[in-house]
């Protein structure tokens, strides 16, 4: 049976190909929709872009037939926009009809009051719209196809703990390969070996699916930049971020867990003493928390470093680590002079071909799954990527768990050898600010 969809405003922004998406059905786009699309398209950002793109959209659909009354797309359905009327007799007192997503619930109701019953749904990304459709007994949902049915407890965390007999870690340990009897380990899945006799004897290493074996970890320096791993997870990262044969790298972890700090020691790592890269690029997207702070003066550099300031912290605490505390920060300067470290705005990133670069996204849960594919898809030949961030503290007011970009990278990528993923799961910054992860 054929349904009518009608989209809102914030499920356009988020994905201008949202009117591709619902097969054989009909769409409907309020004209207040329109409007405010329209409000949103000299943005330079990603909201901007989409805004632009989905205004071409509906600009060569118009040349196809007139869009007040419907237009086939080409996969299917058709598209039409449309004016509300009769909103005094289908809107309640207590919703003001200027707000337009009143507007848009307003059609909704008509469209539902002369639909002979045809299904009609509002598809919407603001909570409350889909609050208060639901209220006027109206049926309404998420926009939900860069989604995955995915609850926390069940996010690929990128590594197994296997038992073993202690003569099969004696062998590991001698040989450095492992061969599992179950297939259920990941490609690049971290390995932890327990002794079947609860003694302490164990090992750790990572599943090559291409020889159907666990092959040790490489082993590594004692530092790293001045840092050594201090629990199984910081170990587990050192060795993918370190793997030049693995160019997408995910860390997820709540605050304090080391995910930044551990990423930028090991490109300052590859990128000034191995010289495997020519620069270690760093970016995180501009959402703020709390109140915007606004415009702010200056030249690039200088409007960026109260985003980039994090970024800055750790660098700093790095280069203290190996030069004298009053050097660190000519020492950035001095990298940033030379070409060899840079912080940048994601939104220089589209359009460029990046080679030969150690990537740092840092911040990476407040990115949706279409912003994750374009960053990834910037990656030249010989640049490695690192996307970092925790899914629980999302700022971006359209995500969530299931749909923000990063947890959609993990679990699309989560048995390829190009990619590895681990989580963080110990607090290293202070014992205050892990029990205020945990806490609060």
């Amino acid at each position: 049976m054929k349904k009518i969809y009608v989209l809102d405003t914030n499920v356009l922004l988020h994905d201008p190909n949202a009117i591709f998406s619902f097969e054989d059905n009909e769409i409907v786009i309020p004209l207040a929709v329109i409007e405010e699309v329209d409000g949103q398209k000299r943005r330079q950002d990603e909201v901007g872009r989409h805004a632009r793109v989905i205004a071409h959209y509906l600009d060569e659909l118009r040349t196809q037939g007139k869009l007040s009354e419907g237009v086939a797309l080409k996969y299917g359905g058709n598209l039409r926009v449309q004016l509300k009327h009769q909103e005094s007799q289908l809107l309640p007192e207590d919703l003001d009809p200027r707000k337009a997503d009143n507007q848009v619930i307003a059609l909704t109701l008509q469209l539902k009051a002369e639909s002979n019953g045809t299904p009609v749904i509002l598809v919407s990304k603001d909570i409350n719209v889909r609050v208060k459709a639901d209220a006027l007994n109206l049926q309404a949902q998420d926009y939900e196809t860069d989604k995955m049915v995915l609850r926390e407890e069940d996010l690929y965390d990128g590594m197994s703990t296997l038992t073993v007999s202690p003569e099969d870690i004696e062998t590991f340990t001698k040989t450095n390969v492992y061969q599992p009897s179950n297939g259920q380990l990941f490609n690049n899945q971290f390995v932890h070996f327990k002794s079947l006799n609860g003694n302490k004897s164990s090992a750790l290493g990572r599943y090559d699916a291409t020889a159907h074996q666990v092959v040790a970890l490489a082993p590594i320096k004692k530092e790293i930049w001045g840092i050594q791993p201090k629990n199984l997870g910081q170990r587990f990262a050192f060795d993918i971020l370190l793997d030049d044969r693995v160019p997408l790298v995910t860390m997820t972890g709540q605050a304090g867990t080391g995910k930044t700090l551990l990423a930028l020691a090991a490109g300052l790592s590859k990128v000034l003493d191995q010289h495997r890269y020519r620069r270690l690029l760093v970016t995180r997207p501009v959402i703020p928390m709390g109140k915007d702070v606004g415009y702010l003066p200056g030249d690039k550099d200088e409007k960026l470093r109260p985003w980039m300031q994090p970024i800055y912290d750790n660098l700093e605490y790095l280069m203290g680590c190996i030069y004298k505390e009053q050097m660190a920060a000519d020492m950035i300067r001095h990298i940033q002079d030379k070409g060899l470290f840079e912080a940048e705005a994601l939104t220089y990133i589209r359009g460029r071909s990046i080679p030969q670069q150690f990537i740092i996204v840092d911040e990476a849960q407040n990115l949706t799954p279409h912003e994750v594919k374009t960053i990834v898809s910037r990656a030249g030949e010989g640049t490695k990527i690192v996307l970092t961030g925790d899914p629980n503290q999302i700022d971006h007011p359209y995500l969530d768990f299931r749909s923000n970009g990063l947890c959609y990278a993990i679990e699309k990528f989560k048995n390829n050898p190009l990619a590895g993923h681990v989580t963080l799961t110990k607090g290293q910054r202070s014992e205050l600010a892990e029990l205020a992860a945990k806490l609060l």
